[in-house]
């Protein structure tokens, strides 16, 4: 309650006048910039930051590839698919440099990152690199690689959060917005690759968070989601009096900014999501009652591997914990099949664990070695890739029972949900997500209600991923 009064009394002067302007009208440029996300929300977050970086020195966003002066792929290297995919549209991109000849391409983010030389010197695929902490650099590297320069910048920072820099929100429904609290990870998971091209941990100060959101809900956004690659270990000390603001502290501000805006986060590690959270969500319902609590393994011997700092058995207790505190809480996870090493009973562990936490869905991979991590190191990747593909699609099967129990579950049900736009597959539908996270669908008849509405929807069945409701009007 402190940190709000201490923010309502600066929200002035922390907007900054035209820092948190959406309005950016293409016809005002006459450069325009093209770009793809690919990747976790972080990446999506990030594409907004230079959005409003490129806004602010004479760049448009289009979504007409054509018409484009600068084409921008934001990229992810957490599996070897996403950069298959990645290399496959710089090939494509390539071919319109020949019909264009001043357009620019680059690659920004993790990629970026961990594959600049050969990217740019060796295939001759981009015109400029850059890291995901040197994005206010574009515009120098731009100016580079226009006078056929070598334009390359993916130096790691300390303390880089960009917070002083309001995202436009492209490609944004006006209802759904992300704020960035925090960039890099300490974890060092001995797969990931994020600790090598995102740097490590450090935390947004809790003032422009705050600042941001408000502005998103001052400008008719429902919901926000709070982003970060462990958004529990959220932790800022302002430098002025030396106060110190935790995950639950910032998350408890952001909720009391009106109880009309849900409040999302993600992703959580298991270590660090602590009671004071917990209790936090509990105590507001704004606060959706959805945890991606992400397990990786069911096995206590390869998570040790893993460097996951949990066993089988404290996760459990965790997920029981979030169970008591909040029955209606829904949790989801991450699952990677055929880790170094993975035996039988290791991927059998695994499905054992998804059974007893009952996820009602997760997201699930082989595992794919990314060079430079501590696994690629240590271990040997010595799980056969059709042995690996088996036993993921056991696990995904075991998901499939599990969603379908627990939709199963919710039909009967009435819930809240904030209409986010049409359905995908009808206009004559509406399309929202409950408070845990679920996709509701509901036929649109006469009903006065519309996009940014919360709804009482009666569930009367489901499909593989989605709920199908009906509008309670009494």
């Amino acid at each position: 309650m402190e940190l709000l009064q201490t923010l309502n009394k600066e929200h002035d002067e922390l907007r900054q006048g035209e820092v948190f302007s959406d309005a950016t009208q293409q016809d005002q440029f006459t450069k325009h910039f093209y770009i793809e996300s690919y990747g976790c929300a972080m990446n999506f977050a990030d594409s907004e930051v230079v959005a409003s970086i490129l806004a602010k020195n004479g760049f448009g966003s289009t979504r007409n590839i054509e018409v484009a002066d600068l084409i921008l792929l934001n990229t992810c290297s957490i599996r070897e698919k996403a950069e298959q995919t990645v290399r496959k549209r710089l090939t494509e991109f390539r071919k319109l440099k020949t019909q264009n000849p001043g357009l620019l391409v680059g690659v920004l983010g993790c990629m970026a990152e961990r594959l600049k030389s050969k990217l740019l010197e060796e295939e001759k695929l981009v015109d400029l690199v850059v890291g995901p902490d040197a994005y206010r650099t574009l515009p120098d590297l731009i100016n580079d690689a226009g006078t056929g320069q070598k334009a390359v910048n993916v130096l790691l920072s300390r303390d880089e959060t960009y917070a002083d820099i309001s995202p436009v929100r492209i490609d944004s429904n006006g209802i759904s917005g992300f704020v960035s609290i925090m960039r890099g990870c300490n974890n060092m998971c001995s797969f990931c690759v994020v600790p090598f091209t995102r740097g490590r941990e450090r935390s947004r100060d809790a003032f422009s968070i705050v600042a941001e959101c408000r502005d998103l809900f001052e400008k008719g956004y429902k919901e926000i989601t709070m982003l970060g690659q462990n958004v529990d270990s959220y932790y800022w000390n302002n430098p002025e009096n030396n106060s110190s603001t935790t995950f639950a502290m910032l998350l408890e501000t952001v909720a009391l900014i009106s109880p009309t805006l849900r409040v999302r986060f993600s992703t959580s590690h298991p270590k660090d999501i602590t009671d004071e959270v917990l209790f936090t969500m509990a105590k507001y319902p704004n606060i959706c009652k959805y945890i991606h609590l992400p397990v990786q393994s069911g096995s206590t011997r390869v998570l040790q591997l893993m460097n996951r700092t949990y066993t089988r058995e404290w996760y459990l207790a965790k997920v029981a914990r979030i169970k008591e505190i909040m029955p209606t809480c829904t949790v989801s996870s991450d699952i990677i099949a055929g880790f170094c090493t993975e035996t039988e009973q290791d991927h059998q562990d695994t499905i054992s664990i998804m059974q007893a936490a009952q996820y009602d869905y997760s997201y699930m991979y082989f595992y794919s070695e990314r060079p430079g991590t501590l696994a690629a190191k240590r271990y040997e990747d010595d799980i056969p890739e059709e042995v690996k593909k088996r036993r993921l699609q056991e696990i995904v099967d075991v998901q499939w029972t599990l969603s379908n129990e627990s939709n199963k579950r919710d039909v009967g049900k009435c819930f809240e949900v904030l209409i986010e736009g049409d359905s995908k597959k009808s206009d004559a539908e509406w399309m929202g997500r409950t408070s845990q996270n679920k996709v509701v669908v509901f036929p649109k008849l006469n009903h006065p209600v519309k996009k940014g509405d919360y709804v009482e929807i009666f569930i009367a069945g489901f499909t593989k991923g989605t709920l199908l409701g009906t509008l309670k009007t009494n």
